[in-house]
């Protein structure tokens, strides 16, 4: 026989549930019916030992004097088979005809008598017999009364078929109202587990759009349940895949504008040279020119590189414990050039003289390098940049400063991004630069746990300022 399965959760759902309701009322039913069967038949045995303790206070524990009308009486009042047993004769009275049955069994109830006596059954002793050949079920009492020879043996019976039909109506109530149950039970489950499949497939639903690129789509969220909770989860994670698709779009694109400007300036140079447009006297200051934007190009390059290598996780970290002022000092003498080409002033205001950190030297390097790059790149001539560190309780702070023009407000939550740059013709001049750098630095802070922060100003210039782990070195550190 072929296995069921049941492939959806509601299927399962309601398959359990019902097997449970099922399962439970079959129990309860059983252990009713049960209760309800014993209940009744010790009712009868306290009648039939009622009885019996009747018949010995009237003819006494000897039996003499024993009367067929006062055993008819009896027989009749409580619809019983009463049979005696004695000087091997055995009497039968009763009032239904459906005793005649076992009137008619003489020898056999004589011989089932004689093992009785002989197996020496205590008085009142009280037995069910059922055999295949009786239409209904007894419960008997049998006892003696007299003794020695003049024993008399009197077994009382009773038909237990009220007893097995007040057991079979209550099973019959049972069947009813399990079905019942049953009914509710497929309705309630239906539509509890409609409640609670349906978020799914909507779900499900949603995802296969988003699998098609289509991250417009939302899920309708209602309560505060599980369900909701992951519905949230969802359409937050449409959100950043919608974000992420369009910085993948604006990446492409941004690559290709960047890739396409300078290869295409370089093209135009050099077939022009091949083709003698440009005279051989100028062809030093052309080749100038294509290794300039070749150097360009390379430094793109390696920038994005360096991002992808940042956001890819490999790489890693080497902390160590290094004074971030003289990591400072160290990096600005690598500029000293270009300050003095600008003539700069340099405004360095240290809170402490040594103020270490526990952090990647090398990535931080690269951090300096870029942000002083930039104070550098958009300071005006004969103005400055100013670079600060303090700390407090747990962190150690860097700030780097320019006096340039500023950032407008509208571009300040996007200085970060890539390829993001204020002056949106893109043009290659030595003061716009790729669009990377920052990026790099953000990756760089956030992949040490801290924060970067931009604050500008119109006409103010513009001031990043970055977080790191601050640590306390030993003596012999120090």
């Amino acid at each position: 026989m072929q296995r069921i399965r049941f492939k959806s959760i509601f299927a399962r759902l309601l398959f359990m549930q019902c097997v449970i309701v099922i399962a439970v009322l079959l129990v309860v039913g059983f252990v009713m019916a049960i209760v309800v069967r014993e209940s009744n038949v010790r009712v009868k045995r306290e009648i039939l030992l009622e009885k019996a303790g009747q018949l010995q206070t009237t003819f006494g524990a000897d039996g003499a004097g024993l009367e067929s009308g006062v055993i008819r009486g009896i027989a009749r009042e409580q619809d019983l088979l009463i049979q005696t047993y004695a000087g091997g004769t055995l009497s039968s009275y009763y009032d239904d005809e459906k005793w005649a049955f076992f009137a008619a069994q003489e020898a056999r109830n004589t011989a089932f008598l004689n093992v009785s006596r002989n197996a020496k059954f205590s008085p009142s002793h009280t037995t069910n017999y059922f055999k295949a050949n009786k239409p209904f079920a007894v419960l008997t009492l049998y006892f003696e009364l007299g003794s020695g020879t003049d024993t008399t043996l009197i077994l009382m019976h009773y038909d237990l078929t009220p007893a097995t039909q007040a057991t079979n109506t209550v099973i019959i109530w049972i069947v009813c109202i399990s079905a019942l149950a049953l009914l509710c039970t497929i309705m309630a489950s239906y539509v509890t587990a409609s409640r609670i499949i349906n978020p799914f497939v909507r779900m499900n639903h949603t995802v296969q759009c988003y699998t098609k690129g289509d991250f417009s789509q939302r899920i309708h969220v209602t309560g505060k349940d599980e369900a909701a909770q992951l519905g949230k989860t969802f359409n937050e994670m449409a959100e950043q895949l919608r974000n992420l698709e369009e910085t993948r779009r604006s990446f492409v694109a941004n690559v290709s504008h960047e890739l396409r400007s300078p290869l295409t300036s370089m093209n135009g140079f050099l077939e022009a040279m091949h083709d003698g447009v440009i005279p051989c006297e100028e062809h030093e200051h052309y080749i100038g020119l294509v290794l300039s934007e070749t150097r360009r190009m390379t430094g793109m390059v390696n920038d994005l590189l360096d991002l992808a290598r940042i956001e890819s996780g490999t790489v890693r970290l080497n902390y160590e414990l290094f004074d971030i002022n003289e990591l400072i000092r160290r990096v600005l003498i690598t500029f000293e050039t270009r300050i003095m080409e600008k003539n700069l002033e340099v405004d360095i205001r240290f809170a402490q003289e040594q103020s270490f950190v526990y952090a990647d030297s090398a990535q931080i390097s690269q951090v300096l390098r870029n942000l002083i790059d930039n104070a550098i790149k958009y300071s005006p001539e004969n103005k400055g940049i100013g670079i600060a560190t303090y700390g407090l309780r747990k962190e150690a702070f860097v700030s780097i400063r320019d006096n340039g023009l500023g950032i407008p407000q509208e571009d300040v939550p996007h200085v970060f991004d890539r390829f993001y740059k204020v002056e949106k013709a893109h043009t290659p001049t030595p003061a716009v630069g790729s669009g990377l750098g920052l990026s790099i630095v953000k990756r760089i802070i956030e992949e040490h746990e801290q924060t970067i922060t931009v604050r500008s100003a119109k006409g103010r210039g513009t001031q990043f300022t970055f977080s790191l782990q601050r640590a306390i070195p030993s003596k012999r550190q120090r």
